[in-house]
This record gives structure tokens, C-alpha cells and sequence, in this order.
């Protein structure tokens, strides 16, 4: 019999991207393999792809591998073994605290986990991967680490310096999802700005690798997922204005406005060349939807520079806005030289607060496309409606589109849709 797997991913689309070549891998060795979205008690080995990126992750994380490991003991598993983001920072650690765990594999070693329960290696390209995605969308990783090094965040020190994937081996990858019926592309990474300054030639190569994706048969939807404020390649933007399959939208992280935070946080921009970035975004995109992120609380972030923010999002109205309370994290240049000296309870009002303007931003969004027509991809039915999302919509994270129909639609095609009212975030159609 086959050997049974479980795989558990945690955090974000990179680790998704990861889990997915990781199934691939066993179905070449043979073994029966499936995705899981919590703890399975099917008698299989289960892999849990760690995440390390804040506090709350770490946890998450932990007490994953805890509830495992006792079913493991229960007879419920085979046997459990942790990779990713977690493992790979905190390897020495989990093995002294965790030796239940059958094998710990980090961010970048996770195939030998393959060897280990199947005994023989995969033939397959680095690249290739079994979807845990609906067949018609998928995220697309482009390069791998961060140079940056902003003082809060941790990614550095547990996927390293940046290094991006050949042009070449990306379009290989797209035409071979294509054949297979994907039409949606979220281009992810951790510095998208970054992708190509490593190759030869030492520049910016995302405006090329957009032209080059977009010319292929069959790719309807390309969303661009964290690109970086500093060093931002504006070549890209009469790109993505110029192709229809290039969606208006910008996913690109602020984290702050104020000039006194920004510094703290070693961002390499100030507040004039931020709103001087977004202005040149919309201008020459026309119609973008930029999703950004937002941080609360980090060490010097007074009453009055919270005040600017505010202030910041409410002359932006960003139609797409996430935001997260400063966690401080071992080892980042924040917990080496600040204080986190803001009270959690000063933290949540300002979360808080934050998100329910955004809210009455992202409802308002919603409503102002009453009337129009919105290219919508369907991705299910749930018995009464269809369920889809716009360009403007990556999935998991954004906005729904629910519409009415006699006749029955396609999961995974696109559809023209009259947005007839809006509920909150969503919205109202019909075909």
C-alpha cells in the first residue's frame, strides 16, 4: 500500500508555494498524499510546514506540533515531522524541546523529508508542484529572502539574502499550469521591487518577467503581491497598464507614515517620496487597487505620530488595507536597540481604531462600484449563487462577489458582472 501523507501548511503563500512542491515530490515517490487544513487522525504521517514571520504565528505553530505529537502518542498519526520558516530559525531549540518529532527539516532542506518516509528522491523540476488551490488559480514565487533588513521583521535572518528565480524557469512553470487549466497568477515574493538585481545584469527585471507572463496563451489574471516601497520599478507601471491580464492591483506594504517612525524602522523612505509613489502609481495606472499594510505600536510611535497615520489612510483611502500590532522579534535590529515600551493595551486601541476606519474606507470602496460591469472569475457555487472575485480580489485575503444566475457558469472561467449593491466588503451581481 501506499505510504499515506498529510501535509498542514501555516503562515503565508510562500510556505503554500513550498507545501505544494513538497506533495509533488511524495506523488513522484509514490506515496498518497493530500492537504490538510488541521490536525488529520487518519493513521498518516503528517508534515506541518512551520511559520516564524510575528508572535502570534510562532504560537500557532507551536501548539500545532504539540497537538500532533500527542496523537502521534494516541495512535491517531504514524509519526510527525515539523519544516519551514520556524524550524529553519529555531532548529537547535525545537529538536531539545520537541524530540518527539520524527524528523525537523528547515526552510530550505525540506526534500530530504522525502527520502526519509519514502526512501527515494523525486525526479521532478524544482519547480514543479500539485496544487492545494483551486485548479484555476495559484500563487506564483519568484525569488526567495529579503536584503532589506527592516529592524522589525525577521524574514531576513530565516530565508537569507534575496535570490531570484531565472526568467526563463518562471515561464516554463506558467505554461505547464496553463495546459493544466490555471488562468490566475499571484505573483508573490518577499521584495517583489528586488526580483531580478541579483541576476545578471544586476537590475530590476519584474517589468520583463510581466510582459513575458502576460504574453502567454491562456493566462487571464496576474496580481502582484509585496513589492517594496524603496527602489520601487516603475517600469512596470505602463506594463501593467498597457495589458488587460494584468490586474489593477498593487499589493505594497507601507507599514507608516511619519517621518520619525520610518527612520526607527529602517524603511529608506520618508513620508514625501511615499505620497509621491502612490500619486505616480495611480497616475499612470489608472483605476489601481493598492492593498497595503500597516503597522501600530512600534517603539517611538507617539500619540501624535499615530495621529498621522491615521490622517495618512484617511487622504490615501487605500481600497485594500491589513495592519498588525508591533511583536518584537529575537535577533532584529528593533530588539537589539528599542524598547518595546508601548503598552499591548495602547497597541490594540491603536489597531483597533486603524481598522475601523479602514473599514468604513473599504465599505464605502465597495459601494462606489454599484452600477458597473467587473470582469468576475468564479471559483464556486454554494447552492443558491456563484461566488467569485474581481481583478481587484486575490483570493483568501479579499473581497467576494456573489451572483445570480439561471444559467449555470463555469468554475474557474470569467464572467462580465452587473454589480447591482454591496454587503460590507462584498459584492452584489448578476450576469
Amino acid at each position: 500500500m501506499a505510504k499515506k501523507i498529510s501535509i498542514l501548511s501555516l503562515g503565508c503563500s510562500k510556505n503554500l508555494v513550498d507545501s505544494e512542491r513538497l506533495a509533488r515530490r511524495f506523488a513522484d515517490a509514490g506515496c498518497s498524499c493530500r492537504f490538510v487544513e488541521e490536525l488529520p487522525t487518519d493513521g498518516s504521517a503528517l508534515i506541518v510546514n512551520t511559520c516564524g514571520f510575528i508572535g502570534d504565528a510562532k504560537e500557532e505553530s507551536i501548539n500545532t506540533l504539540l497537538g500532533a505529537i500527542k496523537l502521534k502518542e494516541e495512535g491517531a498519526l504514524k509519526a510527525v515531522y515539523a519544516m519551514g520558516c520556524l524550524t529553519e530559525r529555531y532548529r537547535a531549540d525545537l529538536t531539545e524541546e520537541l524530540p518527539e518529532l520524527d524528523g525537523l527539516y528547515g526552510k530550505f532542506d525540506w526534500e530530504g523529508v522525502v527520502g526519509a518516509i519514502a526512501g527515494r528522491d523525486s525526479s521532478s523540476a524544482p519547480w514543479q508542484r500539485t496544487l492545494s488551490t483551486l485548479p484555476h488559480y495559484t500563487y506564483l514565487k519568484i525569488s526567495e529572502g529579503c536584503n532589506r533588513f527592516c529592524a522589525f521583521c525577521a524574514i531576513p535572518l530565516i530565508t537569507g539574502r534575496h535570490h531570484s528565480r531565472p526568467v526563463d524557469e518562471i515561464i516554463e512553470e506558467v505554461r505547464t499550469l496553463v495546459k493544466k487549466g490555471t488562468c490566475e497568477f499571484n505573483v508573490i515574493a518577499q521584495d517583489l521591487s528586488s526580483y531580478g538585481t541579483d541576476l545578471e545584469g544586476g537590475r530590476s527585471r519584474l517589468a520583463e518577467l510581466l510582459e513575458r507572463i502576460a504574453a502567454v496563451e491562456g493566462v487571464e489574471m496576474i496580481r502582484l503581491h509585496y513589492a517594496y516601497p524603496s527602489d520601487f520599478p516603475y517600469d512596470i507601471l505602463p506594463v501593467m497598464a498597457r495589458h488587460s491580464n494584468i490586474c489593477k492591483y498593487l499589493d505594497i506594504a507601507l507599514q507608516h507614515i511619519d517621518d520619525g517612525v520610518l527612520s526607527y524602522m529602517r524603511r529608506h523612505i520618508d513620508a514625501e517620496a511615499t505620497r509621491k509613489l502612490l500619486a505616480r502609481i495611480r497616475a499612470e495606472v489608472p483605476g489601481i487597487h493598492i492593498r497595503t499594510t500597516m503597522m501600530v505600536g512600534f517603539p517611538g510611535e507617539t500619540p501624535e505620530a499615530f495621529d498621522r497615520l491615521m490622517d495618512f489612510v484617511r487622504e490615501q483611502r487605500f481600497e485594500r488595507l491589513g495592519a498588525f500590532a508591533y511583536c518584537e522579534e529575537d535577533d532584529t535590529f528593533a530588539a537589539k536597540h528599542f524598547a518595546d515600551d508601548i503598552p499591548q493595551e495602547v497597541k490594540q486601541q491603536r489597531l483597533d481604531a486603524l481598522m475601523q476606519l479602514q473599514q468604513d474606507i473599504a465599505f464605502d470602496t465597495a459601494a462606489e462600484k454599484i452600477g458597473s460591469t467587473q470582469r468576475v472569475i468564479i471559483d464556486e457555487f454554494d447552492g443558491e449563487r456563484y461566488i467569485g472575485r474581481t481583478e481587484f480580489d486575490s483570493p483568501e485575503v479579499d473581497c467576494n462577489v456573489f451572483v445570480s444566475t439561471d444559467k449555470p457558469l463555469a468554475v474557474g472561467s470569467i464572467y462580465d458582472v452587473r454589480i447591482t449593491d454591496s454587503e460590507g466588503f462584498d459584492l452584489i451581481g448578476t450576469l
